[in-house]
């Protein structure tokens, strides 16, 4: 699809070749602008939780990269013959909270009129470019650290079939409009090697993306792997999005895993997530103080999950 895309610019430097969370352009010696894009469906009735969701999952890509967010512009998309305008400044109002609480302003955009509503931002940050975060740059014997529970593609799909209870309603919500913004705050105290957002690949695809990126090989240690209880529960009912077969069959190459390992297991490691949470490459001897960081910042979780290893890009599933 990007075959015939002419050369990239001398002063790009991350590009979508690079298959990282946001495109970096450096401006400066001492400065570099980084922005990303992103939007989708409603995957809630309500619309102030969906402009939420929308605009915390697109600032997310900001955060992974190190970068502190300035701007952002709407991109909505609303079947104007369909549902009233005040639908649409819900969505909007809900986006705007968002950016309100990542101190930046939602400075215009651009709506369309649509068959079905979408919402997101296009984002841009800024970063010194001696310190950009990528997924290319994990280390041999680095610890990883997960900020977030996985379950959230398995919970969004529970809520289209009216299985997900109020409590889980509510810690879904809680996950999805949480901003990565106290995790990467952490993170800026520690020299992190590698990092990405956990986002439509699930884990495992993402995962592969820094073992690929790295030339490396990676270990999970699946009961350090953190995941919403009711996920489990509502997977065990065969609820779960179409995404997760797509996102195993992309890594079905590139795994093995312990015998007590179950399809049921890597389903959960493959559920698509909508701002989920960020994950660290970092050495062993400072991972300890980083996930005291995280916790102190209000992370959902602060596990250290894995492992990187020298080797050939691959994942090893340990139990």
């Amino acid at each position: 699809m990007l075959q015939d895309i002419p050369p990239l610019h001398r002063n790009l430097l991350i590009g979508f070749e690079d298959n990282d969370d946001a495109a970096v352009i450096k401006l400066r010696d001492d400065l570099a602008l980084v922005q990303s894009l992103d939007f989708f469906m409603p995957i809630v009735d309500n619309p102030f939780h969906f402009g939420q969701i929308a605009a915390c999952n697109s600032l997310s890509d900001i955060y992974a990269m190190g970068a502190d967010p300035i701007m952002a512009l709407a991109i909505l998309g609303f079947p104007i013959k369909k549902l009233p305008a005040s639908v649409a400044n819900e969505i909007m109002k809900g986006g705007a909270d968002i950016c309100a609480q990542a101190g930046i302003p939602l400075s215009g955009g651009h709506s369309i009129d649509d068959t079905e509503p979408k919402f997101g931002l296009s984002v841009s940050g800024v970063i010194h470019p001696d310190q950009i975060w990528s997924n290319s740059k994990a280390q041999a014997d680095d610890v990883l650290i997960l900020t977030k529970p996985l379950g959230i593609g398995i919970m969004g799909s529970s809520i289209k079939k009216g299985e997900l209870s109020k409590e889980g309603y509510d810690l879904f919500i809680k996950s999805t409009t949480m901003l990565n913004a106290g995790a990467a705050q952490a993170g800026k105290n520690f020299p992190i090697h590698a990092a990405t957002d956990i986002t439509g690949f699930g884990l495992i695809g993402h995962l592969l993306e820094m073992a690929k990126g790295s030339q490396c090989s990676i270990t999970i240690n699946y009961k350090q792997v953190p995941i919403h209880t009711e996920a489990i529960e509502l997977l065990r009912k065969g609820i779960r999005p179409g995404a997760t077969a797509r996102n195993l069959s992309f890594v079905q190459d590139h795994i093995t895993y312990h015998e007590s390992i179950t399809h049921h297991d890597l389903q959960l490691l493959a559920d698509p997530q909508t701002s989920g949470g960020l994950l660290f490459s970092v050495s062993r001897d400072v991972a300890p103080q980083l996930c005291s960081a995280l916790q102190a910042q209000g992370c959902l979780s602060a596990n250290m999950i894995g492992s990187v290893q020298k080797g050939s890009p691959s994942i090893y599933i340990n139990e």
